[in-house]
């Protein structure tokens, strides 16, 4: 990242040299919500199993989930196609400065079970394994402590004027003077957020964008199931998959780029050991 320049954010940098669709597009379309592009992936998961077991064999102080994968494939996926990180606010384009993935951790499995947030920042230098580290030690800090950001909502919640404090965060929240203690682990602040709906039983559905925070792109990570293939005589077998849904701010690139986008998720799904080098290195398609 070079040196900060007017008009760029704490998070991210202002784009100065957009093209003009994606110039007008936020001034015409302000708001995230009302910009959302809906689209589903069926990821063969066979080899994918087999590699987990195999890993988790040969590493059993670092076990991996599928969760784990999904984190690591959109992060690489991320990092390998920048245009997925870049975030409207205040009616401007920006690239993020950091690439992160956010996710919910609920303490307890039972209806009145608190939640907490938690929140992973890649590097360049992260392979799978890495990744997977921070992801488990995430969830276990969360099952045990509040993060930051809960512990700052908890102030607020004391707070009279609900109304006013509402009207002054939005503002704060879009030109990117949140106080840092507030956002710390916002997940609207991240470059993907994730629901794993699988772990409870659940297949993909639908989840809308958030015009608070800078997210661009929501992911849900449905159950494991055995779904029909044909081949091209029409000859049926059963493969175990999962469906992946993905909401994404259409206003951020177009569906060509998507497209690319979403071939290399699945690529790096169903090859994991595409993921064993560093989060930087480049997959081809």
């Amino acid at each position: 990242m070079g040196k900060r320049r007017w008009g760029d954010r704490r998070d991210g940098t202002l784009i100065r040299d957009i093209d003009a669709m994606h110039y007008v597009m936020p001034l015409m379309y302000p708001n995230r919500c009302d910009n959302e592009a809906f689209m589903s992936m069926t990821v063969d998961i066979a080899g994918t199993e087999e590699y987990i077991r195999k890993f988790n064999a040969e590493h059993p102080e670092a076990r991996i989930s599928i969760f784990d994968l999904v984190i690591a494939a959109m992060l690489k996926t991320i990092r390998l196609r920048p245009q997925m990180n870049r975030f409207i606010a205040n009616k401007n384009v920006y690239q993020r400065n950091n690439i992160t993935a956010a996710f919910t951790v609920k303490k307890e499995f039972r209806d009145d079970g608190d939640e907490t947030l938690a929140r992973v920042v890649a590097e360049d230098g992260d392979t799978l394994a890495d990744i997977s580290a921070k992801v488990r030690s995430q969830i276990s800090f969360c099952k045990k402590e509040d993060d930051e950001s809960t512990d700052a909502m908890n102030v607020i919640k004391k707070l009279p004027f609900k109304h006013l404090i509402g009207l002054v965060a939005r503002f704060l929240d879009r030109h990117g003077w949140m106080p840092q203690s507030v956002i710390a682990t916002d997940p609207y602040q991240c470059s993907v957020v994730l629901s794993n709906l699988g772990s409870i039983g659940m297949n993909i559905g639908y989840h809308h964008l958030m015009n608070w925070g800078t997210t661009s792109i929501f992911v849900i990570v449905g159950t494991k199931k055995f779904k029909p293939n044909y081949d091209a005589q029409g000859n049926v077998t059963m493969k175990k998959v999962i469906d992946l849904s993905f909401t994404i701010d259409e206003r951020i690139s177009d569906g060509f780029y998507y497209g690319k986008s979403m071939k290399l998720l699945k690529k790096l799904l169903e090859n994991p050991e595409l993921m064993e080098g560093k989060l930087s290195e480049e997959v081809r398609l």
